[in-house]
């Protein structure tokens, strides 16, 4: 494995150095063993302790931060701004490169104990909190969107009070893998604090680690600040769209949770679309419903408008408008080919943008489950006889579905599509709707039962394995003491 400590290379402003809690207990919960693989440190990571010194006592790694490094920013909330933020209850803890891209990773943390960002709060995640999260990140890297990885989850022992679920609850440190941890908000600090120069390095520190741009410390700063721009717009476009054709609400879609590399990242109070519902809100403490599933494209267009706002003393506002402006051009055909992808129809096809405009009109207007219409029709025309016959297929039928019925039963199978892959041969597809993550953790809390966790991981698999989308490679391990059995070989 070859470890990194990139991020000290900025200027010291932007972090700080931290310790982690000492937790009374450690118990490994989870390990994802197919990444630690691909990342080489199976040499490092031989057994249960080995996981548990690294991302519980969070042991420092050789050639990589000597103490974890709580991160720096602001960030407008719900609209608001709000300079009293930062790594609250998380750091940097060591950062990787991925051997197989060349690619700087960051090992972040969840609830690995208080930092001075905290704000009074305990600094600690409820294992709940940590299941929910591992649920998201399989889910959504099985459903094509590029999302942070779950890696290491243990249980802590601590018994947590939380106003929004049955307390004392279960406390867990969980450990997430991402494309950096840079954000929106982390820009908004510094041309608040109108450091230029701490402004500059950040900016050509992005380009040249998460866009591997390798000359950009020679671009001039206009350069380096409108080139940044237009490549966080062209992943915004295509992050906001993976969410909408996976039903995906994030939830909380603040400046501070918005990573410049473009990767889907920390999840709280996340939700699956049961129907189509523009309006469908996530986070019960959004009473304006300002991140809804129908108004996530507009939160995303807006927090990247905060971005540019970062980039006047560098480009003309005039320049800014149009570099911004890429993101909307682009969004409607990433949400094409997104949705098409999700439906394993081709996207090339002529009529792509009039068939997802009429399924999208057609699952609003019947109420079909969001999944299921996904999963009865995937294929286009090689799904119709399934479509037909299933129990929903009257649905289908109806005079409200008759336009999407018409473009979906002659659209062309996508040629990396699996329509004949065993698990589209099943009567209902995998999804995740809120019932079935409250059944989920039922055991776990009542006692300690796993299995149901086991199960949909294992679910999520299969799927993944029906898209082949998956950005990870095989799942991790799931480990409920005493049985420790790999959710996959």
């Amino acid at each position: 494995m070859k470890m990194s400590s990139q991020h000290t290379t900025l200027p010291s402003s932007l972090y700080g150095a931290v310790k982690p809690a000492n937790f009374p207990e450690t118990r490994l919960i989870y390990q994802n063993t197919a990444w630690a693989t691909r990342l080489q440190m199976q040499d490092d990571l031989k057994n249960a302790d080995d996981w548990i010194r690294r991302f519980g006592r969070f042991e420092a790694f050789d050639n990589s931060f000597a103490e974890p490094l709580a991160l720096c920013y602001h960030g407008h909330q719900f609209g608001a701004y709000n300079p009293d933020l930062g790594d609250g209850r998380g750091f940097l803890y060591a950062q990787i490169i991925d051997p197989d891209t060349g690619h700087l990773l960051d090992f972040g943390t969840k609830g690995s104990g208080q930092t001075p960002f905290s704000r009074g709060a305990d600094g600690r995640l409820t294992l709940k909190g940590a299941m929910r999260e591992l649920l998201a990140t399989e889910m959504l890297d099985a459903l094509g969107v590029n999302t942070s990885k779950t890696f290491a989850i243990i249980e802590t022992g601590e018994a947590l009070d939380r106003h929004d679920e049955p307390s004392p609850t279960r406390s867990a440190v969980l450990t997430r893998l991402s494309h950096g941890h840079i954000r929106i908000g982390s820009f908004q600090r510094l041309i608040y604090m109108d450091d230029q120069n701490s402004l500059e390095a950040l900016i050509r520190y992005v380009l040249a680690n998460y866009y591997a741009i390798d000359h950009a410390e020679q671009m001039p700063i206009a350069e380096a600040a409108e080139s940044l721009l237009s490549l966080v717009a062209e992943r915004f476009a295509h992050l906001v769209s993976s969410w909408m054709a996976a039903g995906f609400v994030h939830g909380v879609l603040n400046t501070d949770n918005f990573n410049v590399s473009g990767e889907s990242f920390d999840y709280g109070p996340w939700r699956f679309l049961p129907f189509m519902d523009p309006g469908f809100t996530a986070a019960y403490f959004d009473q304006q419903s300002r991140y809804c599933y129908g108004r996530q494209p507009q939160a995303t267009f807006w927090a990247l408008c905060r971005l540019a706002d970062c980039m006047v003393p560098f480009v003309a506002v005039e320049r800014l408008e149009n570099l911004v402006q890429r993101y909307q051009d682009m969004l409607e055909p990433a949400m094409i080919t997104a949705t098409c992808r999700r439906l394993g129809i081709d996207a090339s096809w002529d009529s792509a943008g009039e068939m997802v405009a009429a399924y999208m009109q057609a699952l609003k207007s019947t109420q079909v489950g969001f999944d299921e219409a996904c999963f009865d029709w995937y294929g286009g025309a090689a799904g119709l006889t399934k479509a037909k016959s299933h129990a929903r297929g009257s649905i289908y039928q109806s005079r409200d579905f008759a336009k999407a019925y018409d473009l979906l039963s002659q659209a062309p199978t996508d040629k990396n599509a699996t329509p004949d892959h065993k698990y589209f041969q099943n009567d209902n597809p995998m999804h995740l709707r809120i019932d079935q993550v409250e059944a989920i953790w039922a055991p776990i809390a009542a006692t300690n039962d796993w299995s149901l966790l086991r199960s949909a991981l294992a679910q999520i698999h299969d799927m993944s394995d029906a898209y082949g989308w998956r950005h990870n490679a095989p799942a991790g391990m799931l480990l409920s003491s005493p049985i420790r059995s790999p959710i996959r070989p």
